[in-house]
């Protein structure tokens, strides 16, 4: 597979990453790609709760809790392993069913440390799928570690996203 099929929105904390993944999903869509992975949102609360999340199947729609309860007044982020596990599944299964794109929301603490979603990143290239996901600027390095420094670094806006999507396609 070319370097470019490979894509990282590169991002800084005051981004809404999440929000341009979205809605660079709900474009491509509209285009007629066939989209895998997952996208992570916040879920709005009525305390502010930073680790409120869950997972949207990019080819399904299905909505993934990835967060669990730990009981009152816990302050850590408590991502329940069930749902990245079922993210796996989601991702995995995309790939099986030969979609076009599929997009991870993002290569952080997690896949930096090995696990997350850092396999099925491997396993879509490794299957011939372009890859987009989302690397935040403090894990540019271990990103480029990840990937052999192979892939598009790109700016995060739609246009950057959808203008590598183009030139993935007609390559």
């Amino acid at each position: 597979m070319p370097a470019h099929a490979i894509a990282a929105v590169v991002y800084k904390p005051t981004d809404n990453i999440e929000a341009l993944l979205a809605r660079a999903a709900r474009e491509l869509a509209a285009r007629g790609v066939r989209l895998g992975g997952v996208l992570q949102h916040d879920i709005p609360t009525l305390i502010e709760d930073p680790c409120a999340m869950q997972l949207e199947n990019l080819e399904t729609g299905e909505s993934i809790p990835l967060s669990q309860d730990l009981g009152r007044g816990s302050v850590s982020c408590r991502v329940d392993p069930d749902a990245l596990a079922r993210g796996s599944v989601a991702v995995r299964g995309a790939i099986g069913r030969g979609v076009d794109l599929v997009i991870i929301n993002k290569f952080g603490a997690q896949e930096v440390a090995g696990a997350g979603l850092r396999d099925e990143m491997g396993e879509t290239v490794l299957a011939g799928v372009p890859l987009l996901t989302a690397v935040g600027e403090r894990f540019l390095g271990e990103w480029r570690a990840f990937t052999g420094g192979e892939g598009a670094l790109l700016e995060p806006t739609l246009e950057a996203i959808l203008a590598w999507w183009s030139a993935t396609r007609g390559a």
